[in-house]
């Protein structure tokens, strides 16, 4: 997975400009709702046209709930990449260590999510949607890197891939990982990000080890 110093200038302005449009659409939907507000009011308040909107988001909804249908693949290309003596935990971590870089500099969108979510259930249940197939997604990449032989088209009676149940847990446990460790910070804004979701996934690789006593190794 490249860095943000990494990365080329093109993808920079680009994730820039996705990041200002989802930043200005939960603004804005805090403010009057988010039935309220158009693709015009968010594109305005970010600097750009309604239709550079669409170049970022497939729909209106997508921009409230700050869905990046590039994430996906992103993450997936980074765990199929990752070092061959990496286990897929590690690579995964990895991944989505170098995936959630720039969360701090954008705290209050992150703190304002919530907040849209619980006052649209339409909202909620879009993201919700949009995580699981991007988990999907995941237990694909880590099922390859095992090894496992994953055909494209679904094959099991619930319309998906048969790549093996710890391909899916790890790949669902990531997920709760990430916002696990996305909602603490936001409660507990005085540790960097960066040690909470390594804390997070020091704790995954340890079995989920209850701490000895309250206040020992677990916040």
């Amino acid at each position: 997975m490249e860095s943000g110093a990494a990365l080329g200038l093109r993808e920079r302005k680009k994730r820039a400009t996705r990041a200002a449009l989802g930043e200005a659409a939960v603004r804005l939907a805090v403010e009057h709702g988010a039935e309220n507000v158009t693709v015009e009011m968010i594109s305005e308040a970010a600097g750009v046209s309604p239709r550079t909107f669409f170049n970022y988001f497939a729909s209106h909804d997508d921009a409230f709930a700050m869905i990046d249908a590039d994430l996906g693949p992103r993450v997936t290309r980074a765990v199929l990449a990752a070092p061959a003596a990496l286990s897929p935990l590690e690579a995964l971590r990895a991944a989505l260590a170098a995936e959630l870089a720039d969360v701090e500099s954008q705290s209050e969108v992150w703190t304002l999510l919530p907040v849209v979510l619980e006052r649209s259930p339409r909202l909620f249940a879009r993201v919700m949607t949009a995580q699981a197939g991007q988990e999907q997604e995941l237990a694909r990449a880590i099922a390859v890197r095992l090894g496992r032989e994953v055909p494209e088209a679904p094959v099991d009676v619930c319309g998906g891939q048969d790549t093996g149940l710890y391909a899916q847990l790890l790949a669902g446990v990531a997920g709760t990982a990430v916002r696990v460790s996305v909602g603490h910070w936001c409660s507990h804004p005085e540790t960097p990000f960066a040690e909470v979701f390594h804390e997070v996934f020091d704790q995954l690789a340890a079995g989920l080890t209850a701490p000895l006593a309250p206040g020992g190794a677990g916040r």
